[in-house]
């Protein structure tokens, strides 16, 4: 089953439970994945899909971050629902420990030294693990891996 007809399904669930969070955020979701097929004039690939889910989860995540330092824990809640909902779409995220053997590889493949390098390393690794794997955690993994190369 696609993910959009599980969300033409989940959406008629959350509708007939009366579940108000995943309705309003199936529906932000279907949204944002119209705008997107709208943005490519034409359908989108599953892969595509999945990078409009991600980018919402990073939305998510953002706000969360600034939520918790302006102390709403009102907003804090909704957020941390709707985000939930979302990752329900996503295919299920890599490990630090996943990121990181893989990261390793990629240092290797493209000879790098150190925290100069990073930019090389990024470019050989986003790729293999996009929609996998939160770009902040791949950046920490690199940025820890290679400032060991070099220290």
């Amino acid at each position: 089953m696609s993910i959009e007809d599980r969300l033409i399904e989940d959406l008629k669930t959350a509708m007939k439970s009366g579940d108000t969070v995943t309705k309003d955020t199936v529906r932000l979701i279907r949204s944002a994945i119209k705008n997107a097929e709208i943005e490519k004039q034409g359908d989108l690939e599953e892969s595509d899909v999945n990078q409009v889910l991600a980018k919402m989860a990073k939305q998510y995540r953002d706000s969360l971050i600034l939520y918790r330092e302006a102390r709403r824990d009102d907003l804090v809640t909704k957020e941390e629902a709707e985000l939930a909902v979302v990752m329900r779409y996503q295919p299920e995220q890599m490990s630090a420990d996943d990121v990181r053997a893989i990261a390793q590889k990629a240092i290797e493949e493209v000879g790098a030294a150190g925290p100069g390098d990073k930019g090389k390393v990024m470019g050989k690794l986003m790729p293999q693990v996009k929609g996998k794997a939160d770009g902040s955690v791949v950046n920490a993994v690199v940025g820890e891996l290679l400032d060991a190369l070099a220290g």
